[in-house]
């Protein structure tokens, strides 16, 4: 953009204005942004901003009913089938619970599906969805309903956390695993962030090399064990992150015997929980002061599509269904290469 007949003030005034409101808009800004600076030669400063202005107005008010971008239509016979899938897991759900007034939270994993199936999933009256993938989780938040619960629940990478906590529909991210990723976290955290990102940190129950995770708690374990110093440090130094409760991806040998059994990764990751509140609590973080876990205990995440009526059984909180949703996942290459 030249100076030109506009003056150097406008000018100042025009880069200024539309810098912050690009930011506070992020993508969307992006394509009025570009129209605005290819026809400013047929526009002033002023006139640029109050543009602006009404269309950041008009967008941010249409987006809290519809969501950032435009999302196509699933068909009829797919949303037919997704209506279906998610009535029989709400019901397998339901019946695992038993009488008790808790609902466990169902995480729709999404991973690889295209954004229409999860917008018809919402029309449907789901809420909670999970992403294994940044990149992927940062396109779909930005075309969908922005009362999405987003959950993160792949390999955390501290270089990501500056990404992840721009998304502001981000509620959790289930794989927390050392101190460095939770600073790195709280630090890139927005200070207009309503209200703190929860975090579950990754135990690995089963204690496989291929899985990610901390080592579990026993009542004799350390007061130095990895787990207990990584929770002290999110609850005492962390005050943008709420320390939610535990997760664990079980073996597929106890998910598979889960039916004829009880799950020792399930048992496993309710005695971590158990022990770790005892240790929190004799420390004086006590959970009344809001700072861990929802109604004075941790909750567990645990159990996917082959095992989750046996973690709700066994007290899991939160359970992550993908293929008995969705149907089974294309590879990751053919689904990047498809989009």
């Amino acid at each position: 953009m030249g100076i030109g007949r506009y003056g150097l003030h406008d000018t100042i005034l025009y880069k200024r204005f539309c810098k912050g409101w690009l930011r506070a808009t992020r993508v969307q800004g992006v394509r009025v942004f570009a129209y605005l600076e290819a026809n400013i030669q047929v526009l002033t400063a002023v006139r640029t901003a109050t543009y602006c202005m009404r269309f950041s107005v008009h967008h941010l008010a249409h987006s809290k009913m519809s969501g950032a971008g435009i999302v196509a239509k699933a068909s009829l016979e797919r949303t037919a089938e997704l209506r279906e899938s998610l009535s029989e897991i709400n019901s397998r759900i339901q019946q695992a619970a038993g009488p008790s007034s808790h609902k466990p939270t169902l995480v729709a994993v999404s991973k690889y599906k295209p954004a229409a199936d999860i917008q018809a999933c919402y029309e449907l009256g789901q809420r909670d969805f999970g992403e294994n993938y940044v990149q992927e989780l940062v396109e779909k938040a930005g075309q969908l309903p922005q009362d999405v619960r987003w959950h993160f629940i792949g390999t955390l990478q501290s270089n990501k956390a500056k990404i992840l906590a721009s998304i502001p529909s981000l509620y959790a991210i289930q794989t927390v695993t050392s101190i460095k990723a939770a600073t790195a976290l709280n630090k890139a955290l927005p200070a207009e962030r309503s209200s703190p990102l929860n975090i579950l940190l990754q135990v690995n129950t089963s204690g496989e090399d291929s899985k990610s995770g901390l080592p579990p708690l026993a009542p004799d374990s350390p007061a130095d064990a990895e787990l207990t110093q990584l929770a002290r440090h999110i609850i005492t130094e962390c005050p943008k992150l709420h320390l939610q409760g535990l997760m664990t991806i079980g073996s597929l040998v106890e998910s598979l015997a889960s039916l004829d059994k009880p799950n020792e990764d399930f048992e496993t990751l309710q005695k971590t929980r158990d022990a770790l509140q005892e240790v929190l609590t004799k420390n004086g973080f006590s959970p009344d002061a809001g700072r861990w876990g929802v109604d004075g205990r941790l909750l567990l995440s645990m159990g996917m599509s082959s095992d989750f009526d046996a973690a709700i059984k066994a007290g899991g909180d939160i359970v992550r269904v993908g293929t008995g949703i969705f149907g089974t996942r294309p590879k990751k290459e053919a689904a990047t290469s498809s989009g």
